[in-house]
């Protein structure tokens, strides 16, 4: 108890260091997300040392982390128990972290059958752009009563607060785990998925490669084998998906920008130079390729989508329109109002 009293305490005079003398702060914890976003100047405050489980209670489905607990030390906890986090959300290197977890809110390829990040988020401990630490929602704050606090934050990349500790749904493993290839056109598989998705299927995973339709079958026993015997297809390894997650594909070694598309349900290929891999049944689109962001962001968002360059710079986030920018600058405003959290790592206005 006394290292987690230091440790909080520790962060906290940090922030209101920081509030004192204006300066910024970069906050990271394994800093395996870094080539998402822009670069941060300001101190590094490394949340890696308020870690540990708080509580688990596999009965309840809930688990309560300190920010800093690395993502596999919970992995493993909840593996033992046979549960796991339903999203599946990506580490991107050694060293992940709960607090980066939520901060990026990156999910894997059960995400469109199972929820994302914000989805399992039950509640948070937060240091406020005021110098306070606060739970949500067991504390109000007055000038941004009406927001979902916690769930605001997965996806901020630390721009609005400094996340101490998470509270997170978890969910058992499926009883079964089945993965296929079936050789498939991409716009065969596209038409395959959109059918199977208006039906009962036990389907947790849908990728196409260039080369075949992999699927992963999850759930009772009876319904994955009556799919599998449906599907037909060739057996493959279920650790295609985490080699999925974590980009470690033969895809993503091709040296061109990697860029990751998110799209509307059932759009048709899309017609952009380079290299493709299709994730999320069709809904998330990798692509390689050296064609410039202008041209890129031109054709996805001519279907209604938009997409994410993984590498720093001032262009890795697409663009916001101008009435969203300003709700953007709203929210920070009310709870960063000296901007010292992560000052322009999603965009220079935020």
């Amino acid at each position: 108890m006394r290292a987690d009293y230091d440790a909080s305490t520790a962060l906290l005079e940090q922030v209101n260091y920081a509030l004192n003398e204006g300066v910024a702060l970069r906050i990271q914890g394994g800093n395996t997300k870094s080539l998402l976003g822009r670069p941060v100047n300001g101190e590094v405050l490394d949340t890696r040392i308020h870690h540990g489980i708080v509580s688990y209670d596999p009965t309840e489905l809930v688990l309560t982390a300190r920010a800093g607990t690395p993502l596999k030390e919970i992995e493993e906890v909840l593996d033992a128990a046979g549960q796991m986090l339903p999203c599946e959300p990506p580490h991107l290197g050694d060293g992940a972290t709960l607090g980066g977890m939520v901060a990026s809110g990156l999910s894997g390829p059960r995400r469109p059958w199972a929820g994302s990040v914000r989805d399992f988020v039950l509640g948070t401990r937060v240091i406020t752009g005021h110098g306070k630490l606060l739970r949500f929602g067991g504390e109000v704050m007055k000038n941004v009563a009406g927001y979902d606090l916690s769930r605001l934050l997965a996806g901020s990349f630390g721009c609005l607060g400094l996340i101490t500790e998470v509270s997170l749904k978890v969910l058992p493993k499926p009883r079964q785990c089945v993965s296929l290839s079936l050789e498939l056109g991409v716009a065969e598989a596209l038409r395959e998925l959109a059918i199977w998705g208006q039906q009962p299927m036990p389907i947790s995973a849908a990728c196409y490669d260039g080369q075949a339709l992999h699927l992963r079958l999850e759930g009772g026993e009876g319904s994955v084998q009556a799919a599998r015997q449906r599907f037909g297809g060739e057996p493959l390894d279920n650790g295609f998906w985490q080699d999925l997650r974590e980009q470690r594909l033969a895809f993503f070694a091709n040296p061109a920008p990697l860029w990751r598309l998110s799209l509307p349900n059932n759009t048709p290929p899309l017609e952009l130079p380079g290299e493709q891999l299709i994730d999320w049944g069709g809904a998330q689109r990798w692509l390689k390729s050296e064609a410039d962001a202008e041209t890129i962001r031109r054709v996805v968002s001519a279907v209604g989508g938009h997409a994410t360059r993984y590498a720093p710079g001032d262009d890795s986030f697409h663009p916001l329109p101008a009435a969203l920018l300003r709700y953007h600058q709203s929210l920070k405003r009310q709870l960063d109002p000296q901007g010292i959290f992560n000052p322009g790592r999603m965009y220079a206005e935020v």
